[in-house]
């Protein structure tokens, strides 16, 4: 038994040997774990310090294109193709990385932030390898070498990388470009309100409290991160403040490990790299794994909104509509609608049009009114001559900064909004591009068969210039019956 066993032993090194001398250096190279501080051949600036570089050389390219500073959307425009050319430059930046692609959310990039803690900027660096975590971990110091690269708006947060397209740094190079230290931090994240994201917190590591996914994704339905079969690449989750009902996007890829997993239905908080989308024109959240939404509360904080059994149904009878094509100022609606602004400015709806629509707009953008609460009320709807009512209206949203627009009913009007008893309704209230225009979306249809009376419509625009300025546009409000 022993000579056995000594014979089987020798066979299997004999074995292992054999396959190991198999194996050419170039493909099978065991890779050195161990890490040493760095030597660097340069001086090491903070990444605060980099971000003000490239808002000099742009306010320096915009200076010389005679653009005035104070003109933001010009700004913007040179800024989306505008890259500083650090070729020339011996410095390093150093760094915590907040991004992990171990779970797949993030894909052939880092994210580093100024601090472990209170941290005030950061910087996407686009590299040409996958995976990244295993060598940059969650909390590891790095330094990035700027000398060979640029920097520059990609999606509409600052990135490193090469070229004037912001290339992806080549895999023979990375090592030079990146170091690595030995320090590996506990990152604290920034604890913000939805409504305080900024361009200052993009390429963070934040922490939103108090906050749920919205009612029709995960109570009336049960969506997953990003495996319904119309989420493309990113599946978009809204995600709303208890606090404010101010809302943003979790955006999660379709390639993420966890995309099946259902989302919860309860409220709490979210850890995530606060980013933008594809586009760059809205905030959006991501998250290194599922476990960084941790919701330990099953208690939602739905408002009470108006519920009648059953589901609503667009009948053939038309009880009230209103599609503004017959006015040719706002002021004809007095009288009929009600249309003021209860929080003391001048700002109101006023009539606008496009593409010969008209719609009544609102936006609190450079009013100087803070608050700035303005009701609009349609006429007395009579509802008890039919049944089975149903109502709708859309709704566009542009230069999105929160949402800020509410819709109600009432059945005992006092012709005094601010002394009214309201009731909430469920309607689809649009999220819109911050430096653009949305699509006007329905509200759905609302079921109101359970009321009777005159019905009064209620449009609340809750905002403050500069933080609350959202711009909507109101159209097509129609009551249907059977």
């Amino acid at each position: 038994m022993k000579t056995n066993s000594i014979t089987k032993i020798f066979t299997l090194l004999f074995a292992v040997v054999a396959l190991v001398g198999c194996v050419n250096d170039d493909e099978f190279n065991v890779p050195d774990l161990s890490v040493t501080e760095p030597i660097l051949d340069g001086e090491v600036i903070t990444i605060d310090a980099l971000v003000d570089l490239y808002l000099q050389a742009l306010n320096d390219e915009a200076d010389d294109l005679g653009i005035n500073p104070n003109n933001t959307a010009a700004i913007e425009e040179l800024r989306d193709g505008f890259t500083l050319d650090l070729s020339d430059n011996d410095q390093f930046i150093s760094g915590f990385v907040i991004s992990s692609d171990e779970n797949g959310n993030f894909f052939e990039e880092i994210i580093i932030q100024n601090n472990a803690s209170a941290a005030t900027t950061g910087v996407r660096v686009l590299i040409d390898v996958s995976p990244l975590f295993t060598s940059y971990e969650f909390g590891r110091k790095v330094f990035v070498k700027l000398g060979g690269l640029h920097i520059g708006d990609s999606n509409g947060v600052l990135t490193l990388g090469v070229g004037t397209g912001l290339e992806k740094i080549a895999p023979p190079v990375r090592e030079e470009f990146i170091r690595r230290s030995t320090e590996i931090a506990t990152i604290v994240p920034n604890e913000v309100a939805i409504s305080d994201f900024s361009e200052a917190l993009e390429n963070t590591y934040v922490k939103v409290s108090n906050v749920q996914f919205r009612k029709e994704d995960v109570v009336e339905q049960s969506l997953t991160y990003a495996g319904e079969a119309t989420d493309q690449f990113d599946g978009e989750r809204i995600v709303t403040s208890c606090d404010s009902n101010a809302q943003t996007v979790l955006s999660t890829s379709t390639f993420s490990s966890f995309k099946s997993i259902a989302l919860p239905s309860g409220r709490g908080s979210i850890e995530a790299v606060l980013t933008r989308n594809f586009f760059g024109d809205t905030f959006n959240l991501a998250i290194n794994n599922n476990t960084a939404v941790n919701f330990d509360s099953e208690e939602r904080c739905d408002p009470e909104v108006l519920e009648c059994e059953g589901e609503a149904v667009q009948g053939p009878t038309t009880v009230f509509i209103e599609n503004f094509s017959g006015i040719n100022d706002e002021d004809e609606l007095d009288g009929t609608w009600t249309n003021v602004n209860v929080s003391g400015g001048d700002t109101r709806f006023i009539l606008d049009d496009f593409n010969n629509n008209n719609y009544l707009r609102i936006s609190g953008f450079n009013t100087d009114e803070d608050p700035l609460n303005v009701w609009l009320v349609t006429p007395a709807i009579n509802l008890d001559a039919n049944d089975g009512e149903a109502l709708s209206f859309d709704i566009q949203a542009a230069f999105d900064n929160g949402k800020i627009l509410k819709a109600f009913i009432t059945t005992s009007y006092t012709g005094d909004p601010t002394t009214t008893e309201w009731t909430q309704i469920d309607a689809n209230i649009p999220s819109g591009p911050s430096s653009g225009f949305g699509d006007f979306e329905s509200s759905g249809l609302i079921n109101i068969e359970c009321l009777s009376g005159d019905l009064n419509v209620g449009f609340l625009y809750e905002g403050a210039d500069p933080s609350a300025t959202t711009r909507y546009h109101v159209d097509n409000v129609r009551v249907t019956a059977n």
